[in-house]
């Protein structure tokens, strides 16, 4: 029996909504000897201020050291109010003028934080700006599969899960244009990064966004991730969410999860002197309130992460291991 007409559009539109599902994705190879490095560095955009050309200054020095393939960014990249447009001068006065080593000419894989929201997204998001500096490359949401297939890394945009600031904005204008309706936005998100959770048969499973999920430092825990995403990253035996939004350096480690969390939100301003006791002392395993950056150094079978501060001291390291699996 040939199918019908309006069969036939269904079957289209169940096509068509299941490519719109799938995060974009992108690949980063590996180094010849199959090892991967990269710095993490959140909350940074501020014309040079706050010590951000500072810690500039130390990621070209320890990029140039580790020989790093990339660099990520946990949000809040331009202050106070994101982009005005793709014209703003603040791109090249907070990025492009500010990172300037050698060693920092690589790809920026970055997301959205709330600050940014406060501008005009679209323009962070324009090919635009990738045209003015071939560096940038921002989404709302996707994925990096690095290696490729040691280590895959989901990219999350968590503003959106955040009530207040559609409830209680304080004053500020979020730009939520392709947002709303808020609740389909998220459930449609919260899929396509389940499904891709699920899929994933990367050797290491990383999550980035711009919130906490735990955190001792002014924000504190983000309470609509810990209901909504952080459920996934438990089921999926995701290895590190990786974060920004509170200004310090900070890792946490999960005595009930084994997940690790870890927050480089030092890029500029820091220093809140607003730090709360943790209910289990032994999970803090660094709190640093103040400026720096985190790098990350990886094979099939190890991490290494390091913490360093606006001197480039190494402040705390980290390391885990797993055993390759045998093909049968």
């Amino acid at each position: 029996m040939k199918p019908t007409l309006v069969s036939t559009l269904i079957l289209e539109l169940f096509v068509v909504s299941c490519v719109v599902a799938e995060l974009h994705r992108f690949e980063h190879a590996a180094k010849p000897d199959g090892s991967l490095s990269f710095l993490v560095v959140g909350d940074w955009g501020r014309r040079g201020l706050y010590n951000q050309s500072q810690v500039a200054l130390q990621m070209g020095i320890i990029g140039e050291k580790l020989d790093i393939d990339f660099i990520i960014s946990t949000g809040d990249n331009f202050y106070d109010n994101g982009l005005t447009g793709v014209d703003d001068p603040a791109f090249h006065e907070s990025f492009t003028d500010i990172y300037t080593a050698p060693s920092l000419q690589k790809q920026w894989y970055t997301v959205l934080g709330n600050h940014d929201y406060r501008g005009n997204v679209e323009a962070q998001l324009s090919p635009i700006l990738r045209k003015m500096d071939s560096r940038w490359l921002c989404l709302r949401s996707f994925i990096l599969n690095a290696g490729p297939e040691m280590a895959e890394f989901f990219f999350v945009d968590t503003t959106p899960f955040v009530s207040s600031y559609f409830i209680d904005p304080e004053g500020h204008v979020y730009d939520w244009n392709g947002i709303l309706p808020r609740k389909n936005y998220l459930n449609n998100l919260l899929m396509e990064v389940e499904s891709a959770l699920r899929e994933s048969t990367a050797k290491w499973k990383i999550v980035v966004g711009h919130h906490t999920i735990k955190s001792a430092g002014q924000h504190g825990n983000t309470h609509e991730l810990a209901i909504h995403l952080l459920p996934l990253l438990q089921a999926y035996q995701v290895d590190l969410y990786i974060n920004g939004h509170d200004h310090c350096l900070q890792h946490i480690s999960s005595s009930k999860s084994g997940i690790q969390f870890m927050t480089s939100g030092g890029g500029s301003r820091a220093w809140r002197g607003d730090v709360g006791a943790w209910d289990n002392p032994q999970e803090m395993k660094l709190y640093h309130d103040g400026q720096g950056f985190m790098s990350v150094e990886m094979t099939q079978t190890e991490v290494d992460i390091k913490f360093y501060d606006v001197f480039g001291n190494v402040l705390h390291k980290w390391s885990t291991s797993k055993q390759l699996s045998l093909a049968i």
